[in-house]
């Protein structure tokens, strides 16, 4: 069953933003420093409905998002403060529907926005610049001309020493720079079943075809 916004507190809702921010399992002390302060009441409501995981370390709880929760933060994106709202939490709602107009008109879901600070920093040293110049140029090699839209499949095919894994993670990267852009083909039936493993999921869409401008 869907989930309304008018069934979560402006606590509740507020608890759901920052863990998607931070995008990482978040202790409750901690949780309290960022945001509101996350009561028993409220966790086994968050928790009741899936939006969130508690699990206890010791003394401490800590809380991480669900996929459900995230899916539910992007109806936050866009909506209105709710009743009662401090001038602070009516900006805040003010920000995300700015937020939700760059999102819109990019095509970038919030995950791709709030990702985990860890992955850069964890990064293999040769997923850099000289990785992705090679992606660019196999891109060149098939497109008429910058900003051609090119199957995901023909990239991989041209770039056939690049394994699967690593090939999405520089795509991932790619994505976030601009003039590059990744999308789901809108014609789903005309995918093969090539080209459905071709894909590279970013956030929760498998995107098929590229586009990079000059």
């Amino acid at each position: 069953m869907e989930i309304g916004l008018d069934e979560l507190t402006g606590t509740e809702q507020a608890v759901l933003l920052v863990l998607l921010a931070e995008a990482r399992p978040v202790p409750n002390p901690e949780l309290g420093r960022l945001g509101p302060e996350l009561r028993k009441d409220s966790r086994d409501n968050l928790n009741r409905k899936g939006l969130i995981d508690s699990v206890q370390e010791g003394r401490v709880w800590v809380h991480e998002l669900t996929d459900k929760g995230g899916a539910l933060c992007r109806q936050l994106f866009g909506a209105d403060a709710p009743e009662r709202s401090s001038g602070q939490g009516k900006a805040l709602y003010t920000l995300l529907r700015g937020l939700q107009r760059y999102m819109t008109r990019m095509d970038v879901p919030p995950v791709d926005i709030f990702a985990p600070t860890a992955n850069d920093e964890d990064a293999p040293p040769d997923a850099g610049p000289a990785d992705e110049q090679q992606v660019r140029d196999a891109y060149l090699r098939l497109a008429r001309q910058p900003g051609d839209w090119v199957g995901l499949l023909r990239l991989r095919a041209e770039l056939p020493d690049v394994a699967h894994p690593d090939f999405d993670d520089r795509l991932r990267r790619m994505y976030r720079k601009p003039g590059v852009h990744v999308i789901p083909e809108e014609n789903q039936k005309v995918l093969t079943e090539d080209d459905r493993r071709a894909a590279v999921v970013i956030g929760d869409q498998p995107k098929h075809l590229i586009a990079i401008d000059a």
